[in-house]
């Protein structure tokens, strides 16, 4: 029965300023839950850190991020770091990121089906179900395309279509009431997998760099070679906060005077 799930990749785009449980947590919650559906076999896992010119107040240097990233996902067999979308002039639209990992995930495929052989990657065998590649995100994102300007219509449509979310919950945030507000969403919703997250954690990335910034103890919050690291940096102090103070967010700006190209444009 495995060997006709199809094999999935999860993508967790976002600041991860910085990195902390939480966001290794969902990956977890998340293979657990596509696993139970019976139809697919999560075979890897991509945090994709955004490029500094997202402009977020407070957003540390990717090169940083990027690093604690790294030393937070060195105790995963299966969850990786790519700085692709890090390396980025400017801010990369999520979809455009997506279409990224999807031609690397099908080189690969290609690549093994080639080979004949099953120890050759994650994606051997040729007679293997095709791989996929969905968005892995909290509540919260799905709340995002409800903002004015963060999102083009087209964008959320290929998001959803294509991909698929993998999302999960958080707090007293209801993915599913978003689902049903979203006229596209609603229109996708097989491809839109929820997730309940019944051990509640309220961790975030803005109450750690707040404890961090009042010299508050962040322990078992994120792991100890992140905060090494960010003690060694001198990150996240009240000069780090304002960076980016007043600027407005880069999507906002970018989508509302241009078209987004395609990755072959």
């Amino acid at each position: 029965m495995a060997s006709c799930r199809a094999p999935l990749v999860l993508l967790a785009c976002g600041s991860f300023n910085p990195i902390t449980n939480q966001h290794m947590r969902l990956f977890e919650l998340a293979r657990d839950h596509m696993h139970s559906t019976g139809r697919f076999e999560v075979v890897g896992g991509i945090v994709s850190p955004v490029s500094d010119g997202y402009g977020k107040q407070g957003l540390v240097p990717a090169k940083h991020r990027i690093s604690m990233a790294k030393l937070a996902l060195q105790s995963s067999n299966w969850v990786t770091v790519d700085e692709w979308e890090s390396q980025q002039p400017d801010w990369t639209e999520t979809v455009v990121t997506m279409r990224y990992h999807h031609g690397q995930i099908l080189k690969e495929y290609e690549q093994s089906a080639g080979r004949h052989s099953d120890t050759s990657g994650n994606f051997a065998s040729p007679s293997s179900p095709f791989p996929q590649l969905k968005l892995l995100c909290g509540a919260d994102f799905l709340s995002s395309f409800k903002t004015p300007g963060l999102w083009l219509e087209d964008h959320v449509e290929e998001l959803v279509q294509r991909f698929g979310l993998v999302c999960v919950s958080r707090g007293s945030l209801q993915p599913e009431r978003a689902v049903h507000e979203s006229d596209t969403l609603f229109r996708h919703r097989r491809n839109v997998f929820l997730v309940r997250e019944w051990v509640r954690n309220e961790t975030s990335a803005t109450e750690i760099r707040r404890a961090l910034r009042r010299h508050l103890s962040v322990k078992y919050l994120i792991p100890d070679s992140v905060i090494e690291y960010i003690r060694q940096h001198e990150l996240y102090t009240e000069d780090s906060e304002r960076r980016n103070e007043g600027t407005a967010l880069r999507p906002l700006i970018k989508q509302a005077h241009q078209p987004i190209k395609s990755l072959d444009d």
